[in-house]
């Protein structure tokens, strides 16, 4: 699972096999309710490691404690990798692939982690 961690959405993908596809924006105001949300899928999915995203600055920081804090309690891998212009490559290839703007902006963080999930896919296959 690939999580694109925002401070009030986060994007999720899910790949099965070599293929990473968006899977879902959960919006939140609680982390507790986020995480709950997160075990849930987890656990719906079979989920076997968590690949979350990291950026840049306090954003990055920020999302550093956010992994750790997951990984401790679902106790499941987890690991980071730079997710670094992976909302305008979703943004970019979504336009391309004629996707309307309305669901473009609903779905934009799915997106970015499947982008994110697929880079970190296709980098262990080297």
């Amino acid at each position: 699972m690939g999580i694109d961690y925002g401070r009030k959405k986060i994007g999720l993908a899910i790949a099965e096999g070599p293929l990473a596809e968006p899977y879902a924006v959960i919006r939140y105001e609680n982390e507790e309710v986020l995480n709950k949300k997160i075990r849930k899928i987890i656990k719906k999915e079979g989920v076997e490691r968590i690949i979350v995203g990291i950026s840049e600055g306090e954003m990055a920081r920020e999302t550093r404690l956010f992994g750790e804090s997951l990984e401790r309690e679902l106790d499941i891998p987890l690991e980071f990798f730079d997710e670094t212009l992976t909302s305008m490559d979703a943004t970019r290839l979504s336009v391309e692939a004629g996707i309307k703007r309305r669901k473009r902006k609903e779905f934009e963080d799915a997106y970015a982690a499947a982008i994110m999930l697929q880079s970190h896919l296709d980098r262990k296959d080297l």
